[in-house]
């Protein structure tokens, strides 16, 4: 579809797009949204009245407007006494309150809104979908705007004399509607595959390890039949952390310095700002050693029990934020898995110390206790969870790349 586009001449791309289809020239036209639309929000049914809920009418609230289920359903004598009002698949559905203001989404099924849903229908034949899409555009500029950045309300009147650039090609606006419900559906579909995988692997996880007190799982793979052992972690594996890295030794580029805000389950994040130099980082080696392909990071502060395996990089890392699991006497990729969720995960957490702010310690996490089988187990257990985190980040940087060319789309194919 997209080889149907044409790129327009910046010396003409006033009030127009710098991508379009093709076969389509004229200037694109601006106008209040209130003018081609109407509008209207909901309200809510009196809470404790149990006649006005419990019905078989969807009582769609602002963070379900992209969803085809609800959590509440009202009574026709729910919507009857109240200023709840009914909307249609196919509706634009707008957030106006809380922390989902300036979402928007075309609804997906016919039921009831609140009163922190605006409703929006075209009224001169304009393309439903394309106009959602220019707010999906403009919400930043609309949240600052409107409500400096924060959480806060919008209002009706706010949404009605927002001015929206359209063509006034209806067949254009049809064409770009379409497109985005395309790639939309696709992103969806993405979405779901990658949501399934990881219930998937939560309940795995629940499966493939013993319960509390079980000496074998509930589901393993064949040919074992042993009873798992249990031993403190501080038995199998040895616990540390880094050496004391001052503010002085911080440089502008060189060997990557991380902290527990860029770990996280399956790899460092993309927030990554300090580094230490190599001279440094010679000497740290050299004088107390540095973290080892295979050993374990554990985020101890902030979010607890984020773990990474740790790959050929090099960096090192902030002590008391992280505690690196290494010299471990069972397969580490079996180890990794066991505290990713599960007895394991809980057991990790439980640990954790402190009454306002808890936080890991080494002292603890020796404690812990590791139920774990044979090696030839171990080994089948890690590798097979090894292949399913490999596939859920496959999938993850598919959805992530999608999603960063809708976000190019939108800049590129709206004036």
């Amino acid at each position: 579809m997209v080889g149907t586009m044409t790129k327009i001449d910046d010396s003409v791309k006033k009030k127009v797009p710098e991508l379009r289809f093709a076969g389509f020239a004229d200037a694109w036209e601006e106008r209040k949204l209130g003018a081609i639309t109407d509008s209207f929000s909901g309200g809510t049914p009196t809470a404790g009245k149990a006649e006005y809920y419990g019905g078989e009418i969807p009582f769609i609230r602002s963070g379900e407007i992209s969803s085809d289920s609800t959590e509440l359903f009202i009574t026709d004598a729910g919507l009857n006494n109240s200023s709840a009002k009914m909307v249609g698949i196919g509706d634009i559905l707008y957030a106006l309150y809380g922390a989902t203001s300036g979402e928007t989404s075309i609804s997906r099924i016919n039921g009831a809104i609140n009163q922190a849903i605006l409703a929006i229908r075209p009224t001169k034949g304009d393309d439903p979908y394309m106009i959602v899409q220019w707010l999906k555009k403009q919400k930043e500029t609309i949240i600052s705007t409107y409500l400096q950045g924060g959480q806060g309300n919008l209002s009706g009147s706010i949404v009605k004399d927002l001015l929206i650039t359209l063509p006034k090609n209806k067949d254009e606006q049809a064409k770009v509607g379409s497109f985005f419900k395309q790639l939309d559906q696709t992103i969806t579909l993405h979405q779901r595959k990658l949501d399934l995988l990881k219930e998937q692997k939560k309940g795995y996880l629940q499966k493939m390890f013993p319960k509390n007190g079980a000496k074998v799982p509930e589901l393993r793979f064949a040919g074992f039949a042993d009873a798992w052992e249990e031993r403190k972690l501080g038995e199998v594996a040895t616990l540390s952390s880094s050496k004391r890295i001052h503010l002085s030794d911080y440089v502008t580029e060189g060997i990557p310095f991380y902290r527990g805000s860029e770990i996280s389950t399956g790899g460092i994040t993309g927030n990554q700002e300090l580094f230490i130099s190599q001279e440094k980082f010679d000497e740290i080696k050299e004088k107390y050693g540095v973290p080892s392909e295979g050993d374990i990071l554990v985020t101890a502060v902030g979010t607890l029990g984020n773990l990474w395996k740790v790959d050929s990089r090099r960096f090192y890392y902030k002590d008391g934020n992280l505690i690196q699991i290494s010299k471990m006497q069972v397969n580490s990729d079996y180890l990794l898995t066991y505290f990713t969720g599960g007895i394991g995960k809980k057991r990790l957490l439980d640990s954790a110390a402190g009454s306002n702010q808890k936080a890991l310690t080494m002292v603890k996490m020796r404690e812990i206790t590791v139920d774990f089988p044979s090696e030839d187990e171990q080994k089948k257990i890690g590798a097979f969870f090894k292949s399913l985190d490999d596939t859920i980040a496959l999938h993850q940087r598919k959805l992530d790349l999608l999603k960063e060319q809708k976000k190019g789309f939108l800049q590129k194919m709206f004036v």
